[in-house]
């Protein structure tokens, strides 16, 4: 099977923008399967697809895991399926807007300690400021598990991404995701398996099924391909347009409308991302170098 490589001439950006949709747009869908198979069934079914899916079209490199490999390939299934679960529990209690706002402080202290500049210290605060505003806790209305959570995604997510490049980087194509996605689909089933049996029919086996291309299918494909051209301090910022998709998706799809503070919070934390950008395109590693340099 041919590897999937980046296409001659598309900005890695794009791809990473078209994740960071498909992520939103599958999250904001999976509200209904949540009322059906809760939080952890609604992980496991789609990760459970996704797997599925990803050892159907890419072959798994069994041949070329290293032992040194194994740590990196089992931490970023168990991180995706943690995440998983983590970001819809947040989701069930929290607008979605608020929880990708929350979730995104990961990716942006990421991006700001791996660029080592302790000014850049000051985005990952300042978007902090935006998450106060967006939760509004002086209306003693805050839903603090919702939160922690949401918390819980974001440590994920910054290690997700860490964990991403260092695995796209040793594998060619989406080969990686057809072990990685297994492995999520396991830790997600620990608590997912319980909540969802009995509620399994063919509705709900389809409507997972179109979920999971949706996300995490082609946002993790496409992430771990755009994340061979970009430092995780480019992508980490880049991803300050998650919470204002988020927000927007909400509004849109699950008609959650926010106050004006919280739209001024969605504003803080978006530029918080976008001022601590710096840069960010990285070489390609050496053996796609001399790919490129020698098709064929």
């Amino acid at each position: 099977m041919t590897p999937l490589r980046l296409p001659a001439g598309m900005p890695p950006w794009l791809l990473a923008v078209a994740a960071m949709a498909s992520v939103q747009l599958g999250s904001a869908l999976s509200v209904g399967l949540i009322g059906e198979v809760g939080t952890a069934g609604t992980a496991w079914l789609r990760l459970s697809m996704g797997a599925v899916i990803f050892l159907l079209i890419a072959r798994p490199p069994l041949r070329s895991v290293r032992r040194a490999d194994v740590p990196a390939l089992v931490g970023l299934g168990v991180t995706t399926g943690l995440v998983t679960v983590g970001f819809l529990s947040a989701l069930e209690r929290i607008p979605l807007g608020t929880a990708v706002a929350i979730e995104f402080l990961g990716p942006l202290s990421v991006a700001a300690i791996r660029s080592g500049n302790r000014r850049a210290l000051v985005w990952p605060a300042l978007a902090l400021v935006g998450v106060v505003l967006l939760t509004e806790p002086w209306h003693g209305e805050v839903d603090l598990l919702g939160i922690a959570f949401a918390a819980l995604a974001a440590v994920g997510w910054g290690v997700y991404i860490v964990l991403t490049q260092h695995v796209g980087d040793r594998f060619s194509g989406i080969g990686a995701l057809s072990l990685t996605i297994p492995v999520a689909a396991a830790t997600a089933a620990i608590v997912g398996i319980p909540q969802a049996i009995g509620h399994l029919d063919l509705g709900v086996l389809v409507t997972a099924a179109g979920l999971a291309v949706l996300l995490p299918v082609l946002p993790f494909a496409l992430e771990m391909l755009a994340l061979r051209r970009m430092t995780p301090t480019a992508f980490g910022t880049l991803m300050a347009l998650e919470p204002a998709m988020g927000l927007v998706l909400g509004l849109i799809v699950l008609h959650q409308r926010p106050s004006v503070v919280q739209l001024a919070g969605i504003l803080l934390v978006v530029l918080a991302g976008a001022a601590a950008q710096r840069g960010g395109r990285r070489a390609l590693p050496e053996e796609q170098v001399l790919a490129a340099e020698h098709p064929g």
